[in-house]
């Protein structure tokens, strides 16, 4: 049995079970108004950051990552320096003292400044203009990929109009889907569409909630789905330039692999959150520890030594199980 085929078959280990909690009383949540992705407008009881706060933390983030790197490697450069000098460079123990060399921090240095090839250049940048599209509900065809959304979620059923309460029943929030997509833009309604054509079962079975025992307060299916699109981006740092983060340089390979490689992880993280759902016993309030936990799941399986591609994740499997 190759490593790479028992990691997958001990993924499933990977998930935390541990509950958290009891499942929230849906008697008092009435009233809930709140979005996943934050405060509704006429809500201004509890503080949300905004997302140039998030993105001054993740900023802050990165900052200390460089520097933590920085600092070491002045560390081990002056420790080597040392030994050179009181040593001498021919001598028996020196030979011995396993010292850090800068050669051994390289692959280090190329994560915070990847080289990229030309392909990846490309597609890194075509990646990042379907970023930079917000959605527009009164543009044509943004009106009609949430139709063509509808189409494949229920093919049975008459398309609603745009503005109707029966959209909640996919997990729009409100009547009018538009307003719940924010920071998640114009890709992460590509995504669910994505999501729902190339893997039309595992699409179905989020979208009706199939698998295990539901909370009785569930998460609403397209604004996590929302999310999960925001959450990648944030830590795939794809927002300006190349990406810096090890999560993000490590995509960079499968993108080289899959122009689609964004939308393949996003369908793969979905499903990965619903199984921290379900393992976590949670229910509605709990959704955004869910979503970190996830994060933390796939940035695990990001930087494994033999991930190439979309399909070598272990959570691959999760899509084609």
């Amino acid at each position: 049995m190759t490593t790479r085929t028992m990691r997958r078959r001990l993924h499933h280990g990977d998930v935390d079970g541990k509950r958290h909690g009891e499942l929230f009383d849906s008697s008092e949540a009435d009233g809930l108004s709140e979005p996943l992705l934050g405060n509704r407008i006429d809500d201004s009881s509890v503080p949300v950051p905004t997302l140039e706060d998030i993105w001054d933390d993740d900023e802050r983030r990165k900052q200390h990552i460089h520097w933590t790197l920085v600092f070491s490697q002045l560390i081990a450069q002056w420790a080597q320096w040392l030994a050179n000098i009181v040593l001498g460079s021919g001598s028996f123990i020196a030979r011995l003292l396993p010292l850090s060399s800068p050669s051994q921090y390289g692959s280090n240095r190329k994560l915070l400044q990847p080289s990229l090839s030309p392909l990846q250049e490309a597609r890194l940048r075509d990646l990042q203009k379907r970023l930079g599209v917000p959605f527009d509900g009164s543009r044509a065809e943004h009106q009609d990929a949430l139709k063509q959304l509808w189409r494949l979620a229920y093919p049975d059923r008459e398309l609603p109009s745009l503005k109707s309460e029966l959209w909640k029943d996919m997990g729009w929030q409100g009547s009018d889907p538009s307003t719940d997509f924010r920071g998640g833009g114009f890709i992460s309604l590509e995504n669910l569409i994505f999501f729902a054509k190339k893997y039309p079962d595992s699409f179905q079975r989020l979208l009706n909630k199939r698998d295990g025992t539901r909370a009785e307060w569930e998460y609403p299916f397209a604004v996590a789905g929302v999310n999960i699109s925001f959450m990648l981006a944030q830590m795939l740092d794809l927002q300006t330039g190349k990406p810096s983060t090890l999560a993000g340089v490590r995509f960079l390979e499968l993108l080289a692999d899959d122009e689609m490689a964004f939308d393949n992880l996003y369908c793969i993280v979905f499903l990965m959150m619903d199984a921290q759902w379900l393992a976590k016993r949670a229910s509605y309030m709990e959704f955004n520890d869910v979503l970190k936990s996830t994060r933390t799941q796939i940035e695990r399986e990001l930087s494994l030594e033999d991930v190439y591609t979309v399909k070598d994740l272990p959570a691959y499997n999760m899509l084609t199980g």
